[in-house]
C-alpha cells in the first residue's frame, strides 16, 4: 500500500522518460523527466514536488552525478544542471548531432564529473566536456557507432541504425552503447577505439546499464519502433541480459 501511494505521488500528465536519484549533502530526492516538458524533483514521503523546472521542449533521457545532471529534450538541447545548495539551470546546449537525441550519460575525471556522452539515431555518438573554454580540444568529438559494414561497393548503401543507450563504466571510464541494429559495443573514448562488439540479437536493444561496481552490464531487447508498426512482432518476448564483463571495459594500454 506504501509503495502504491509513491507510485501515485509521483505520476505526471505525459510519459515520465527518465527517472535518477540526487543524493545531496542538504538533501536528497527522486528526479523525474516528463513529455510534460518538466523535470520535477520528490521528497518520496510527499505527495507533490518540492522543485519544478520547466523546459521548453519534452525530456527524453537523464544523468545524474552529483553535483550536476543532465537532461536530453526534443530538438537535440541538453540541459545542464547544478545541484548545489537547490537543482539550478547552469546551461543549454545543442551537440553537434544533426537527428533525434535518444540518450545521455555523464563521465567522471578524477572522480568528479567531467563531461557527458550523448546518441542520437543516425548511428551516431557525441562526446562533450563540461569545460569548453579550448574550442578545439581533442575530448570533444563524434563518432559513428551501430551501422553496417562499409562495402567495397561504394554504390551499395550503408544501414544506419538508431543508438538507443549510452552508459560510462563507473570505473574505466570506458563506455558501452546499444542501437537498433540488436547489438552493444564497447568504446575507449580515450583512445577512440572500439574494445568490443557483440553478436546480433533477434530483436532491437532499447537500453542499457551498469550496476554500482561496473561488474556487470544489463540490457533491454524489445522493440523499439524504429522500422514502424508493420515490424512489430507481438509474438516476440521481451528480455532483459545481465552480462558479467570483468576486465572487456578496461581501457586499451597507452
Amino acid at each position: 500500500k506504501q509503495w502504491y501511494q509513491r507510485r501515485v505521488a509521483i505520476t505526471a500528465g505525459a510519459p515520465v522518460k527518465s527517472v535518477n536519484w540526487v543524493q545531496a549533502p542538504n538533501y536528497q530526492c527522486l528526479m523525474t523527466g516528463s513529455w510534460d516538458k518538466t523535470l520535477k524533483f520528490w521528497d518520496t514521503r510527499q505527495a507533490q514536488p518540492m522543485m519544478t523546472i520547466n523546459c521548453e521542449e519534452r525530456i527524453y533521457a537523464s544523468d545524474v552525478c552529483y553535483p550536476v545532471a543532465v537532461s536530453v529534450l526534443a530538438g537535440r538541447k541538453v540541459k545542464i544542471l547544478n545541484l548545489e545548495n537547490q537543482p539550478t539551470i547552469h546551461n543549454t546546449m545543442e551537440p553537434p548531432l544533426r537527428y533525434q537525441l535518444r540518450d545521455i550519460s555523464i563521465f567522471k575525471k578524477d572522480n568528479k564529473p567531467a563531461g557527458f556522452g550523448v546518441c542520437s539515431i543516425e548511428g551516431r555518438a557525441a562526446i562533450e566536456p563540461f569545460d569548453n573554454s579550448t574550442p578545439n580540444s581533442k575530448d570533444k568529438f563524434t563518432f559513428k557507432c551501430h551501422r553496417s559494414p562499409v562495402q567495397n561497393d561504394y554504390n551499395k548503401p550503408q544501414d544506419i541504425y538508431a543508438v538507443n543507450g549510452i552508459k560510462f563504466h563507473p570505473h574505466f571510464g570506458t563506455l558501452a552503447t546499444v542501437g537498433s541494429d540488436g547489438k552493444f559495443s564497447f568504446w575507449d573514448k580515450d583512445a577512440r577505439t572500439k574494445l568490443k562488439g557483440s553478436e546480433q540479437l533477434n530483436n532491437t536493444i532499447t537500453c542499457c546499464d551498469f550496476n554500482h561496481t561496473g561488474a556487470y552490464f544489463a540490457y533491454a531487447s524489445s522493440y523499439d519502433w524504429s522500422k514502424g508498426h508493420e515490424y512489430h512482432n507481438p509474438q516476440q518476448k521481451n528480455y532483459i541480459f545481465v552480462r558479467q564483463v570483468k576486465d572487456e571495459l578496461k581501457p586499451r594500454k597507452k
